[in-house]
């Protein structure tokens, strides 16, 4: 019986090793076997020629008896993580230095202790230089143990600055530390909840989340870059959650512009840097800044192909952000059949990445394919995907999406026709959404439409569309009522039906009157 990927880490690291990885692999092997029979290189050689892993196949056709595999994979997997080591050192500092300190381990080890201090001294400072601190305070400790260890030497000087380098490290740490907690709190509570959905919401999140971020506001002139970051960063989610995406544009150009001002660091941090262009981008779309929108997507599908040439996870997240920022584009512009042109690539990336990618991105792709295919009209292919959203196992997860999947699908449900259980499903929306304790006052309107839709005469429907126009209107403005127009262009929608006309040529329309 095939095993999935997941439960095989040897066969899911070979998956995703370059071509150049690969061949280089092959290269250390044979030096390291000998020659070309040695059977990890024959297990690795079947592995690769794998769709799947199936240990049945790989019995027969390598010469290694089944008590023999388990040894024989974990014996692979450690040589493959080797070479991949050895050839990327090169290209990481952090690496760099991890190998370093174990060449000071090696020589201290030989009791070769000044060979093993000069070595300490000259890390130490490139881990200053690039705020490695957990790294730092390792090399003081070592630092520390080769000065006990050396005879004759005045140890009271040596110990006071090792106490007083190690007090400033480890505040500089908690501080770290905190604000780094602060920031993953913040954006895992937006990948359960999504945007604040209430007052109370808001309020929450303010007496939580506010003192921490407070307590370092009027320092960042005395902040080193780690603490720079990760209090822009930790600001920049405490703001975008409460829909307040002017200040979440700002700490989120302060975050980009931290790495600009520190290029070192964006070698070190790639994925923090793509991340930070990411916020970027969703601020100027969110603020309907179409044109600074443009101009950042330009820059950063210029910069696209080195970012995705350092390794696997900086191509995944840039060609992630891209896909994104490029369907959010065709959203304000009303081009949703250019945007669907996309759709086969995007699936390809889904497939390709299936291994790394979160359920919330996975979920939120495919709610912007079935917003591309409403937007076109399609609404038989916008309802397949949100059914793939609307099926989730975990209704926690993103509870916004999924609750305004629904909400989507009864729509679509309604123009292609499909309403004979309208009733039911309206019934089945409102109940996951009062479960979900998601219902606000966007959604209860348009399922008292909805609800009602099927009862009104056909002279009555234009009236009742301008009603319900006239109803939805002001909240666009609303401090969190306005959060049910990010996912779907209602109003453009109820003046398609009002109209006659398709929802990308509304949309279109107010784009060239918005943009002229």
């Amino acid at each position: 019986m095939a095993i999935t990927e997941k439960q095989e880490p040897v066969f899911d690291l070979i998956r995703n090793m370059t071509k150049a990885e690969k061949r280089n692999f092959k290269l250390y092997a044979t030096r390291l076997a000998g020659n070309h029979e040695a059977k990890f290189l024959l297990l690795f050689d079947q592995l690769e020629a794998s769709e799947e892993y199936d240990e049945a196949r790989i019995l027969a056709r390598c010469p290694i008896k089944k008590e023999q595999l388990p040894n024989m994979k974990a014996h692979l997997y450690r040589q493959i993580l080797t070479s991949i080591r050895l050839l990327n050192v090169q290209h990481s500092e952090t690496m760099q230095l991890r190998e370093q300190l174990d060449f000071a381990q090696i020589l201290y080890d030989k009791g070769l202790y000044r060979q093993s201090h000069k070595i300490l001294e000259k890390i130490r400072e490139q881990a200053y230089t690039l705020e490695d601190y957990g790294l730092a305070l390792e090399i003081i400790d070592f630092l520390e143990k080769i000065e006990t260890a050396t005879i004759g030497r005045d140890m009271t000087g040596t110990s006071d600055r090792a106490y007083q380098a190690v007090a400033r490290l480890c505040r500089s740490v908690e501080a770290v530390s905190e604000l780094s907690n602060t920031a993953v709190r913040v954006y895992s509570l937006y990948n359960q909840l999504g945007y604040a959905r209430s007052q109370k919401d808001i309020d929450l999140i303010v007496q939580y989340f506010g003192p921490r971020l407070e307590a370092y506001a009027g320092r960042t002139g005395k902040m080193n870059f780690h603490e720079k970051f990760n209090y822009y960063r930790a600001s920049a989610w405490y703001y975008y959650i409460q829909h307040n995406f002017v200040l979440s544009y700002r700490f989120s150009r302060r975050w980009v512009d931290l790495f600009h001002e520190n290029p070192r660091m964006k070698g070190v941090m790639y994925d923090e840097y793509i991340r930070g262009c990411a916020q970027i981008l969703e601020g100027l779309y969110l603020m309907r800044k179409h044109r600074q929108f443009c101009e950042w997507l330009d820059v950063f599908e210029r910069g696209f192909p080195a970012l995705a040439g350092l390794n696997n996870t900086a191509a995944y997240l840039s060609q992630r952000t891209l896909i994104i920022n490029r369907i959010n584009r065709c959203f304000t512009e009303g081009t949703f059949s250019e945007g669907l042109g996309m759709v086969p690539a995007i699936e390809e990336f889904i497939a390709r990445n299936r291994r790394i990618m979160s359920v919330h991105y996975r979920m939120l792709l495919y709610y912007k394919i079935a917003c591309l295919y409403f937007g076109d009209g399609q609404y038989r292919k916008c309802m397949e995907y949100l059914s793939r959203i609307t099926t989730t196992k975990d209704p926690h997860i993103r509870r916004d999406l999924q609750c305004f999947a629904r909400i989507l699908n009864l729509i679509a449900s309604y123009e292609a026709g499909i309403d004979y259980n309208l009733d039911y499903q309206i019934r089945s929306v409102y109940s996951f959404l009062v479960k979900m304790n998601d219902m606000n006052a966007v959604q209860q309107e348009m399922l008292a439409f909805l609800k009602k839709l099927n009862s009104i005469y056909a002279d009555q429907i234009k009236d009742e569309l301008k009603g319900l126009y006239d109803r939805l209107k002001p909240y666009e403005s609303h401090p969190y009522e306005r959060r049910a127009f990010y996912y779907l262009d209602i109003l453009s929608w109820l003046e398609s039906l009002q109209t006659g006309r398709p929802v990308a040529e509304i949309i279109r329309r107010k784009f060239r009157e918005e943009f002229p």
